[in-house]
């Protein structure tokens, strides 16, 4: 007789269902785990047997076999080991097959049969709910699986809380999901003195998601600027808020089962590999793009970043989404952030002060930019200079707009954004407009088309800077609550296009 018990495997945040058999026949004493399993799986056999004998359950002298289908689907994690522990439990007639083969299991066995909890619990209830499956995980990974509200979740703390759930003897409850937080932030806007024009630019890139470069000389508070983008944004919807949950369930970041409604915040140090920025690795994790799916990537020192590294991003910032290809692996992950970037505009930085610039300047700057190749420069919507701050502007009192004035700007016009793209699914923000959607969002009166082409053709720009240029313009619209695109609305877009470009 072959009993089943049924899991999960990872293939990023997609969890593909697996069946784990067992079967127990006549010959020499074994316990075998067939089906692509990695080390952690092989291993999972002397985890469940010391688990099982804890419990003083003796394995039959026979041999045992557990295979995992399909077979040609690699098998990595310790969360096999739960399934393999029901589906022996239930080839031994401890607990029902037909109960566990109506059960999606995931968790790991410590040595007493404690279970201990494992990543993924949030995509594994997913694959549980579309099954009409119950998913039995660790009672610390339940919090998280909760969630999943079309799933009933059942948390136990051991081994034996399952055997004697499954045997009637003590039911487990239905879990509850984790806390929705929204982290409070204590930095403000009008902490940065100065830099009306690098606010204004952040309202605009916060209201369409539309990427953006500072460059200006060290401390003139590009930093400040960018890590205040946070404050900015509108919190994640529920559906935002899964869908990022998911990838930070996979890469193991979720705490305490709760979920978080603030937009992420990323910002990986110049010194990031091309695996941590864009996913990869032994089990292809996600990267920083993936952990920043619906909130903000910072990179700051743009161009200390390797170039091989920078040139990855240009095909996530395009589509959305990234696919870590490995010899052993093909997963997708989502990427749709915001990015920010900030740049000194020569090494030294004083490129603008002679008093201070290098001998070489202004040589150094084109090389020290130049390492910012031409395709993902023109990817940045906003570009403008940040220039020092005065002395004398230090001391004087928070000017400008607080961060909770701006956000309702900014959630005011991420909810235009929301009713006009209601019937285009895929699409959230201006900054995905493309093709006719965007000549239907942004018309343009003669006028102003004239004005476009004419910029357009001075200034040399690509097919890719001219629909750019057309998105942001529409999102300085919105946020003027005009239906219709006017003269000063496409000239600060083209504004923000062509200041601070090495080719302007």
């Amino acid at each position: 007789m072959v009993t089943v018990a049924h899991t999960v495997a990872f293939e990023g945040v997609d969890a593909r269902p697996v069946e784990v058999q067992c079967a127990i026949t006549p010959g020499l004493p074994a316990f075998s785990i067939v089906g692509l399993p990695n080390k952690a799986v092989s291993e999972a056999r002397d985890r469940v047997r010391t688990a099982l004998t804890s419990l003083s359950i003796a394995l039959p002298s026979k041999r045992i076999t557990i295979n995992m289908s399909p077979a040609d689907l690699p098998k990595e994690g310790s969360h096999f080991d739960l399934p393999i522990a029901m589906a022996l439990l239930s080839a031994l007639d401890i607990i029902p097959p037909d109960a566990v083969s109506h059960t999606l299991a995931l968790g790991e066995l410590s040595l007493n049969g404690t279970l201990m909890p494992v990543v993924g619990a949030l995509p594994a209830a997913m694959t549980a709910a579309s099954e009409s499956r119950t998913l039995m995980c660790p009672r610390a990974s339940g919090r998280e699986a909760a969630w999943v509200e079309a799933c009933t979740v059942l948390g136990a703390d051991s081994l034996l809380d399952i055997i004697r759930h499954f045997t009637g003897q003590s039911i487990l409850p239905p879990a509850s999901g984790g806390e929705v937080t929204i982290p409070p932030t204590h930095r403000d806007l009008q902490d940065v003195k100065g830099q009306e024009r690098a606010k204004r630019a952040m309202e605009i890139a916060a209201s369409g998601r539309h990427h953006m470069l500072m460059i200006g000389p060290p401390g003139a508070g590009k930093s400040m600027l960018a890590a205040r983008m946070p404050s900015l944004l509108p919190p994640l919807s529920p559906i935002e808020a899964l869908e990022t949950s998911m990838v930070h369930s996979v890469a193991g970041l979720l705490t305490d089962g709760g979920i978080s409604r603030m937009r992420p915040f990323q910002e990986p140090h110049h010194t990031a590999s091309t695996a941590a920025l864009i996913g990869g690795g032994r089990r292809a994790q996600p990267g920083e793009i993936s952990l920043a799916h619906n909130g903000v990537l910072f990179m700051d020192e743009l161009p200390e970043f390797p170039r091989a590294v920078l040139d990855t991003l240009r095909q996530p910032l395009e589509t959305g989404e990234v696919m870590v290809s490995r010899a052993n692996a093909h997963v997708r992950y989502p990427a749709r952030f915001l990015l920010m970037a900030a740049a000194n505009p020569c090494r030294c930085g004083h490129l603008a002060d002679a008093n201070l610039a290098c001998s070489k300047a202004p040589l150094c700057a084109e090389d020290y930019l130049g390492r910012i190749s031409g395709p993902l420069m023109d990817r940045f919507d906003l570009r403008l200079d940040v220039p020092a701050v005065m002395v004398e502007d230090l001391n004087l009192p928070p000017s400008g707009d607080s961060s909770r004035s701006v956000a309702e700007r900014v959630a005011h016009a991420r909810q235009i954004q929301s009713d006009r793209f209601a019937d285009h699914p895929g699409v959230s923000t201006n900054a995905d407009a493309e093709g006719d959607l965007l000549s239907e969002i942004a018309p343009l009166t003669p006028e102003t088309r004239d004005m476009l082409n004419t910029a357009a053709e001075r200034f040399h720009l690509s097919a890719r800077g001219y629909h750019r240029v057309l998105r942001v313009a529409r999102t300085i619209a919105d946020l003027d609550q005009s239906a219709e695109i006017a003269r000063p609305h496409l000239a600060e877009a083209l504004s923000y296009r062509l200041v601070s470009s090495r080719d302007a």
